[in-house]
């Protein structure tokens, strides 16, 4: 007697029926997202991307950061993406335009509640908030133009600690590349222009990232 069509699918695909289902992957922030001073392809949400595809998933990647966003102008020209992509999976990486615009603290965190109510009025939830930390930019090597490079440093990691907490908060995944970072800086894998990582910064953050989806 051959085998049933039901069962032979499950020997071949596995209980869950085969293959992952596509990832709609929608990347929001900054230069640090769209990746000023890199080509697009090089940027992490694009590396990440093509990691996921070599790995068999099939992703189809929204990046719609903008060079000099803060989360004001995110909640207001980004966010408006999510009708639009209906994504299954967000990176969410601000917070150094709010820090170099002096808004202070309390109305960053504000906004990243504003952005996280949205994010979950939209379906998302959990694992799929994939959220990263602003790198460690003091060590640039323009930074002293934004002020002294400890002082900075040390309003960095409040603004990523803020970035942590309010993503805890609302239940998504807070991925801690500070460390990473931090020697990236040190080997001063930055691009041209001075300020932005480099391809291979992102290289390493992809990287890290791939096993979050």
């Amino acid at each position: 007697m051959g085998l049933s069509a039901a069962l032979l699918s499950w020997l071949i695909g596995g209980v869950d029926g085969g293959a992952a289902p596509p990832i709609r992957y929608l990347a929001l922030g900054d230069s640090f997202t769209i990746g000023t001073g890199t080509p697009e392809r090089l940027n992490f949400p694009s590396q990440l991307s093509a990691l996921l595809k070599r790995s068999g998933r099939e992703v189809k990647l929204e990046n719609v950061a903008v060079n000099g966003y803060s989360t004001r102008e995110l909640i207001r020209d980004e966010l408006p993406a999510l009708e639009v992509v209906k994504p299954t999976h967000v990176t969410l990486a601000v917070g150094a335009n709010d820090l170099v615009r002096g808004k202070g603290p309390a109305e960053y965190r504000a906004r990243l509640k504003q952005i996280f109510g949205r994010l979950a009025a939209a379906g998302l939830e959990g694992g799929r908030i994939i959220v990263i930390p602003q790198p460690d930019w003091s060590q640039a090597p323009i930074a002293e133009a934004f002020g002294d490079r400890d002082e900075l440093r040390g309003r960095i990691e409040a603004y990523n600690a803020i970035l942590a907490e309010e993503t805890a908060a609302a239940g998504g995944r807070y991925v801690d590349l500070w460390p990473l970072m931090q020697e990236q800086g040190a080997r001063r894998l930055f691009a041209a222009d001075g300020l932005h990582p480099s391809q291979k910064a992102y290289t390493a953050w992809a990287e890290a990232l791939l096993s979050r989806f």
